[in-house]
């Protein structure tokens, strides 16, 4: 995987503000890759950001996710759905104009890099 590609990726999961959520699909479109992409990327990489604050559209995460995203949402004000198996996604989704912006700032030192 491109390790460029990769930072960019945690880079933006980084941005997202506490208390807010993306999808892997919004990502996706912030760093100009696919959703499984990103969520590949999460997964071999992610266990050192905010990997909480990235779920599926619907706000869900797998069940071995979900145990260890919620003292995390609870501590950042994330409610739960009624049916427990994610967040309140829409009440939650981060401001993705203002990501985009604070993205873009975060990685600016990768265009260089790119090449």
């Amino acid at each position: 995987m491109d390790e460029v590609l990769v930072e960019r990726v945690l880079r933006a999961v980084e941005q997202v503000p506490a208390g807010h959520v993306v999808c892997y699909g919004d990502l996706a479109a912030l760093v100009g890759i696919g959703p499984r992409q990103v969520g590949s990327i999460m997964r071999h990489w992610g266990g050192n950001v905010t990997w909480w604050r990235v779920t599926n559209r619907d706000g869900d995460l797998p069940a071995e996710l979900l145990a260890r995203a919620r003292p995390h949402w609870r501590r950042e004000g994330i409610a739960l759905k009624a049916s427990g198996s994610g967040c309140r996604f829409a009440d939650h989704r981060a401001d993705l104009e203002r990501l985009g912006g604070d993205y873009a700032r975060a990685a600016a030192d990768l265009d260089d890099a790119a090449g």
